[in-house]
């Protein structure tokens, strides 16, 4: 055989051998390609037709009798009706509610029990407005006087909780202020832990300065939501229509909220019985009026409501006025799930994972979503942000299923709502992500080296 044509020949094989080489990637790429373009296809598909929404009403049509209102979803924490909602206004015993909060979670932390006894000191005993009248060195279990606190609003009893959680009135007020900077409220500052005016406070104890306790209704509402979330069974406080702090009482502490679904049954409070509703907080002073902050759920859905600045010479005014709140989200809201957890992204349904025995993960959302929005509203409408991390560029396997690799926005703008609704969630991994074995890397290393070897010399010419 000539040397000339076995030269020829073994050009020929390696060219070929290149070929099939850079041929298989190709296939690969092409095969994942229309994959994607099968499932997005399906994702578009999949759309059910919209029902048309009725006109939400204006909250003025409401003429609420109020300084501020706000209405929220205990889930979402979606604000669906803001009548002055972030002007900050004295929120009296409604202050009692991050008391309430602060030693339930010391409770379920473990700090103290629920048995344990208090001993009464000085501050409380001469602390006035409403109050269960305790004299100092008395002793009471955290549980009475939570319940005197949280049915009767008691305000020595407050007190003495406070000083027994933090040593001092005045340290207890330092970890409402910072528990309110967690929660995100904004407006909010604490004087102290009943909601008094500092005027009011005893003489001894008072505290310095003349900034009064202060947070908008909807830094009330954020508190409000925090403790029907931390503490679900904070109902089985605010229920309670009456209560025998003590055997020699002549009288029991009668619950201030009028609006128990349980009153239903009580001839001076029927009529403001509200369905569902089992909290949360009343509040009054000469300087803040009457307020309310009230939670209330049907059919599974809970909104939380806050009025401040009612009528001050009618305690049923800012139960009448809460009853307009509430009636407009229930009357006019549903909550949809927009997208389901676990979906796929459209455009990132995978990431490249080095060294995996599947380079190319699938990817989903790590959460449903789900809106409030007003009752037959299209929500088909959604549209998503994805953002990558950082790390998302180089991922090397191992890597466990759930493995955060960015986040995606969804968001919605319903028909008769003025504001955009949006939820970020995390973009992960669907599965594990398995290191492939020394084989198939080495297959794929001279795989990969063939193909880059192939596009060199087609860029040659």
């Amino acid at each position: 055989m000539k040397p000339h044509f076995i030269r020829k020949s073994a050009a020929s094989i390696l060219v070929l051998n290149m070929l099939c080489f850079s041929l298989v990637p190709a296939m690969a790429l092409a095969e994942g390609t229309q994959t994607q373009q099968t499932t997005k296809q399906e994702s578009t598909t999949k759309t059910t037709a919209p029902a048309k929404a009725s006109a939400l009403p204006s909250v003025e049509s409401l003429d609420l009798k109020v300084k501020s209102a706000i209405l929220m979803d205990a889930t979402t924490g979606q604000v669906l009706l803001d009548f002055n909602g972030e002007q900050p206004l004295q929120p009296a015993s409604m202050t009692k509610m991050m008391t309430e909060y602060i030693i339930a979670d010391y409770v379920k932390q473990g700090k103290f029990s629920w048995d344990t006894v208090v001993p009464v000191g000085k501050n409380a005993s001469l602390t006035r407005g409403s109050r269960i009248f305790l004299a100092e060195g008395d002793q009471h279990t955290v549980k009475d006087l939570y319940i005197a606190m949280a049915v009767g609003s008691a305000n020595d009893a407050t007190v003495a909780l406070a000083e027994f959680a933090a040593g001092s009135e005045q340290d207890f007020i330092k970890l409402m202020n910072e528990e309110a900077q967690r929660m995100g409220m904004t407006t909010a500052h604490f004087a102290n832990s009943t909601g008094l005016d500092i005027a009011d406070m005893p003489a001894d104890f008072r505290t310095p300065g003349d900034q009064e306790t202060v947070m908008s209704a909807k830094d009330a509402a954020i508190l409000a939501k925090y403790i029907v979330t931390d503490h679900p069974d904070f109902n089985q406080f605010t229920t309670i229509q009456s209560y025998k702090f003590r055997e020699r009482d002549k009288a029991p502490i009668v619950n201030l909220n009028w609006m128990l679904e349980a009153n239903k049954s009580i001839t001076n409070f029927k009529k403001y019985a509200y369905e569902g509703l089992d909290g949360l907080k009343t509040g009054h002073t000469s300087n803040a009026g009457n307020c309310f902050t009230g939670t209330a759920v049907r059919d599974g859905h809970r909104l939380i409501s806050v009025v401040m600045g009612a009528d001050a010479k009618s305690e049923a005014a800012r139960f009448v006025e809460t009853r307009k709140v509430l009636d407009y989200g229930f009357n006019n809201f549903e909550t949809k799930q927009v997208v389901a957890s676990n979906a796929t992204v459209t455009g990132s349904e995978t990431i490249k994972v080095k060294k995996a025995k599947d380079v190319d993960v699938p990817l989903v959302s790590s959460q449903e979503v789900a809106f409030v929005v007003p009752k037959g509203a299209d929500v088909s409408k959604v549209e998503s942000k994805v953002t990558m991390t950082p790390e998302s560029a180089s991922l090397t396997a191992p890597l466990p299923k759930g493995t955060k690799v960015g986040t995606v926005t969804y968001s919605l703008k319903p028909d008769g709502m003025n504001q955009t609704l949006e939820k970020t969630v995390d973009l992960v991994t669907a599965q594990d992500a398995e290191k492939a074995n020394w084989f198939k890397l080495f297959m794929r290393a001279i795989g990969d080296f063939f193909s880059d070897l192939f596009h060199g010399i087609k860029n040659l010419f």
